[in-house]
């Protein structure tokens, strides 16, 4: 599970953290610097994957010359934020066992060409009472070797020579995150090399979700139990899931919550192509397909999907999770939200304009809801957990958080010398 990202001249964040918790709802106006979170996670999941540093920024490309990853938004000079020379990430988690880790990465952009590369890397676990390194770079200028330590065993790595005096040596690539690299040289200690895959795998297992409601309308190939970032495969995820009584009734239940529908069933045929359609049977025997369903129903039914069908550590980030649900509704996704991240290990991370969505998180979530700000002359987006400001508590009894929202104090308390004169 991943607890924290820190984020320094990263785009419009010149040192910001985000805390994450099992619900994180980040709040802020337009172009505060809430999707570029969505960025930094995307190039956190990109190291998962096992791109390198051009493919994570630039996009990635089969050898069919289909695209596998979408680039970064943006242009590469505005990766590093403007008149910087690299950009840090880092992220605070912790493994399957219950133990944190720590890991760091560096990326400096050349002024000549424009080619990003590792700067510096690390890796540290918490053994006992204290964070001892994993892995960590050798300070050493680019072009030059690079070196990095093992705990326990000095290795340098990157085509060194023996005059450093050390025995093991292997090239790895200055534009590949050393991370991925470890868990293919095969020798990195075994009791090293667990750790290190593990939290490639954390990395590599965030996932996003921007929903299409066209691509979630579409018959689905029998046997995909995947449901694809736009929403792709609806049918035969659900299909999977029905098999499932358990998660069945559940999804019956939040769906008939959701709309004035009397659900019964889900019902899966096959068209002349033999692919999966989606149809919705009410409790009088009537039937809706996937291409008559609403919006707001069939991006229910995706998070839904999605969230009852992962396993594992998995996080989700979604932009306006709330786009397509009627306000009135929003009280059942949220309730989907919180009991799922209750129950298992996963995580969602949205982003939203929605005071009625505010208003209606319990409290472990509102300790992990942030609001993300620019304010005039800072140079750079902040961050800050909303539970932080003060009289927070109190207003959000009295005034509800949404309200408080709606009517900007946020932005307002973040401003003001004495935060508490916005709520006067």
């Amino acid at each position: 599970m991943i607890e924290s990202l820190h984020l320094r001249n990263f785009k419009s964040f010149a040192d910001a953290t985000l805390t994450v918790g099992g619900l994180t709802v980040v709040v802020g106006v337009n172009a505060s610097g809430k999707s570029n979170l969505r960025d930094a996670f995307r190039f956190l999941h990109g190291i998962g994957r096992g791109y390198t540093l051009p493919e994570i920024i630039g996009g990635k490309y089969g050898e069919g010359g289909y695209l596998e990853w979408g680039p970064l938004r943006g242009t590469t000079s505005e990766i590093v934020r403007f008149g910087q020379s690299n950009f840090a990430l880092e992220i605070v988690g912790r493994l399957a066992g219950g133990r944190q880790f720590r890991y760091k990465i560096i990326v400096p952009r050349e002024d000549v060409g424009g080619r990003f590369y590792v700067g510096a890397e690390s890796l540290q676990l918490e053994i006992g009472e204290e964070a001892q390194a994993v892995f960590h770079t050798l300070n050493a200028p680019f072009g030059r070797d690079v070196g990095l330590w093992f705990r326990g065993d000095p290795m340098v790595v990157i085509g060194t020579t023996d005059d450093h005096g050390y025995l093991n040596r292997a090239i790895l690539r200055s534009d590949r995150p050393i991370l991925t690299q470890l868990t293919a040289w095969h020798d990195v200690p075994q009791y090293l090399r667990n750790t290190i895959e593990q939290v490639a795998a954390t990395l590599a297992a965030i996932r996003f979700l921007d929903l299409s409601p066209e691509a979630m309308r579409r018959p689905s190939f029998p046997g995909q139990t995947v449901l694809g970032e736009s929403g792709e495969n609806l049918a035969t995820v659900l299909q999977a899931l029905c098999l499932d009584p358990e998660r069945k009734h559940a999804l019956i239940a939040w769906i008939c919550e959701l709309t004035p529908l009397e659900i019964a069933d889900f019902e899966f045929e096959s068209d002349a192509t033999g692919r999966i359609i989606l149809f919705l049977k009410d409790a009088e025997g009537g039937r809706i397909s996937a291409f008559s369903a609403s919006d707001g129903t069939l991006r229910f039914l995706a998070m839904a999907a999605a969230l009852l069908s992962d396993s594992g550590r998995s996080l989700f980030f979604f932009e306006e999770i709330d786009t397509g649900l009627h306000p009135s509704r929003m009280r059942v996704l949220i309730d989907l939200i919180e009991r799922r991240v209750a129950e298992s290990t996963l995580q969602v991370v949205t982003t939203t304009h929605s005071p009625d969505l505010l208003t209606l998180v319990g409290d472990k979530t509102f300790e992990s809801t942030s609001v993300v700000y620019r304010p005039p002359g800072a140079g750079g987006s902040v961050i800050r957990r909303v539970g932080e400001l003060p009289r927070i508590a109190e207003l959000r009894k009295t005034q509800t958080l949404g309200r408080l929202h709606s009517s900007g104090w946020f932005e307002d308390a973040l401003y003001f010398d004495d935060p508490a004169e916005a709520a006067e």
